[in-house]
């Protein structure tokens, strides 16, 4: 049995088998939709029911508020249809173009450019031709079936020969996954892992000038972006906020440095929240989003696309909306959820 599901304003329509969420069955058929962690965590592919009913799977109540949910708003990843049912959601062309697929990746380095942060090269395999977009993700499945949600780092172009994703990845203490990797990782093991995933690159349409916003290592897909605007001879204006606690996890702070210096659209600001006077740090500190906002209490002719922690992208999208008049739409965003903040769920 199945449910047919049609899209608002679009027109677009889908089936659902029984017991499937909206979303997965939206991605298994090639349909863009708005989404980020597929976890009922993030609120990224949040989207409004106009008619039929659906039963929500466990999800953080930080994603969808009940007075939300009284609004008739829903989680299409974690939302499973009733029966047939239309839902306004803004469609993502370009979110299902590419194929997902399941591949296994050879680690074929290893670099530790902080002591938190492991950069990882992963060979992808040559008889699998793995597409995506510039600020896309892929899930490493772990031996219990588990997965881990990393960002590419570099651009589809610059995957290389041998073809090869880079990786960004923070340790988390007690983390099974991030664990292995600063414990037991080492160079040739094979890892198996499945994409791309993801709503979260550019929209090539514009011509807005860009703020380019990220903390920690929600830095990665804001590098692959940046490579790929200088790959397509853009001169879209665009400024990169890194946020970061210490200088030492601005751990490519030189490529930005560099990047700015050769591209003429691009301007780098990094920002410290626990720059010390011992540091001997003369840049900015503060919040990053708050940086943002000094700089542009204006942001209503610009567009947003925003890395890293939670708590960073919920901050910066609700202030950047509210206090400076960024349109909602124009408010990208990939919020880097952990596990241990995923298992704050509800439901």
């Amino acid at each position: 049995m199945s449910f047919k599901i049609t899209l608002e304003p679009s027109g677009l329509q889908f089936d659902v088998a029984d017991g499937e969420a909206i979303l997965p069955a939206a991605i298994r058929q090639g349909v863009g939709l708005p989404y980020g962690c597929r976890d009922g965590a993030c609120g990224s592919c949040k989207s409004r029911l106009v008619a039929g009913a659906v039963k929500h799977g466990p999800h953080q109540l930080k994603a969808l508020p009940p007075a939300e949910a009284e609004q008739g708003f829903i989680l299409t990843c974690c939302a499973v249809p009733q029966g047939d049912c239309t839902v306004q959601a803004r469609s993502v062309p370009g979110a299902g173009e590419y194929p997902v697929l399941k591949l296994p990746t050879r680690v074929i380095a290893i670099d530790k450019p902080a002591p938190d942060v492991a950069v990882l090269k992963m060979q992808l395999p040559a008889n699998q031709n793995l597409q995506y977009r510039a600020g896309q993700y892929v899930e490493f499945i772990l031996r219990d079936g588990a997965r881990r949600s990393y960002s590419m780092a570099n651009a589809p172009h610059l995957l290389g020969s041998p073809p090869a994703i880079e990786l960004h990845v923070r340790h988390m203490p007690g983390g099974k996954f991030t664990d292995h990797v600063f414990g037991a990782l080492k160079e040739k093991d094979i890892l198996r892992m499945e994409g791309p995933f993801g709503s979260f690159f550019l929209r090539e349409e514009s011509d807005k000038p860009m703020v380019l916003l990220a903390s920690g290592t929600g830095f990665a897909p804001i590098k692959a972006l940046i490579q790929h605007l200088q790959m397509k001879g853009s001169t879209r204006p665009a400024v990169l906020y890194w946020g970061a606690r210490r200088r030492v996890d601005l751990y490519q702070h030189d490529w930005c440095v560099q990047a700015a210096a050769e591209l003429p659209w691009l301007r780098y600001v990094p920002v410290l929240s626990e720059a010390t006077p011992d540091c001997a740090w003369e840049g900015r500190t503060g919040f990053v989003h708050r940086a943002v906002m000094a700089d542009w209490p204006d942001l209503s002719g610009h567009q947003v696309y925003a890395c890293g922690a939670p708590v960073m992208v919920e901050s910066a999208q609700r202030d950047f909306t509210a206090q400076c008049g960024l349109p909602p739409e124009e408010f990208y965003a990939d919020s880097f959820t952990s596990e241990a903040d995923k298992h704050g769920a509800a439901g």
